[in-house]
């Protein structure tokens, strides 16, 4: 079932709309029995699970409330208590439900996927591709959780011996891609909450959510001033835009300068270091050298 946001939500403003605020309308359209609560599975494939860990972090909500509120989450490689074939078998009861399948890390194609295995079900090896081609076909929706999944990332870099993919190219459906190095669990739980609710988000070319990558670093950088008047860091600890020193703002669009991370408290730029581009689509190799020396 979707339902309108402008209906059920009069009183917030798109671009007002927050994680914790998505996650209050889902959770309360939930037990109203207006829509129906989602199970979700989250697999981690080839990747450094950097984005589990992130999301074991959300603050607002915490993982406590999206667990019991949001969605009932029947698997995911690091949080199951069941192990082995058991864990397997939740994985193959939940295809035949309903469910959000949150795709973690790139997806290892070398050798039909022989590089990365996920489980061992009946005497037989399951690759990451095949459990992503089983989820992937049957998911009401495929979220790629962080940069890895959502365009190859660090997985698929040169010169890539695994021969890792993104999950749009092992694909043949829509993919929602959640880019970021890690992903922030906000744009993770906002974007759950939305499609618990609300169905799919408004999407850009690139099939992000627009809610969370519809700027650039730059454009609400907060020293975006020193730019404007052509004030520039000839090195790291200085005052002044960092640009110069190879500051990847200007073509990385999310809202980190705004978020921020860490219980929101602190992000790359306010901690004197420049972007590097993670949550952009050609990152790592088309975002590097990630610093670069003032030749001024």
């Amino acid at each position: 079932m979707s339902v309108n946001i402008k209906s059920q939500c009069p009183m917030i403003k798109e671009k007002e709309l927050s994680a914790k605020s998505l996650a209050q309308e889902a959770s309360a359209l939930i037990n109203d029995g207006q829509v129906k609560k989602l199970n979700a599975m989250w697999l981690e494939v080839t990747g450094c699970s950097g984005n589990i860990i992130s999301f074991f972090n959300s603050e607002n909500p915490g993982l406590d409330y999206i667990l019991k509120q949001l969605v009932n989450l029947t698997y995911n490689n690091t949080l199951m208590t069941s192990e082995g074939e058991f864990a397997f078998e939740t994985f193959l009861d939940t295809l035949n439900t309903e469910f959000i399948l949150l795709l973690d890390g790139a997806v290892s194609t070398k050798e039909n996927g022989a590089y990365n295995i996920v489980a061992n079900y009946n005497g037989k090896s399951i690759t990451a591709l095949e459990a992503v081609k089983m989820a992937g076909e049957k998911a009401k929706y495929v979220l790629a959780v962080g940069t890895c999944a959502s365009n190859g990332g660090i997985s698929a870099a040169k010169p890539n011996p695994s021969l890792s993919k993104s999950a749009a190219d092992v694909l043949s459906r829509e993919v929602i891609k959640l880019p970021g190095c890690p992903c922030h669990p906000d744009w993770v739980v906002g974007t759950i909450a939305h499609l618990a609710a609300f169905g799919m988000p408004k999407l850009d070319s690139e099939g992000r959510p627009i809610l969370f990558y519809g700027s650039t670093i730059h454009d609400n950088c907060t020293r975006r001033g020193y730019f404007d008047r052509g004030i520039f860091a000839k090195k790291f600890g200085e005052d002044g835009c960092m640009f110069k020193l190879g500051c990847r703002g200007p073509v990385t669009k999310t809202d980190c300068p705004r978020r921020k991370w860490n219980g929101y408290v602190n992000w790359p730029v306010q901690d004197n270091t420049n972007c590097i581009g993670c949550a952009s689509s050609r990152f790592p190799d088309g975002m590097e050298p990630f610093i670069r020396q003032s030749r001024e």
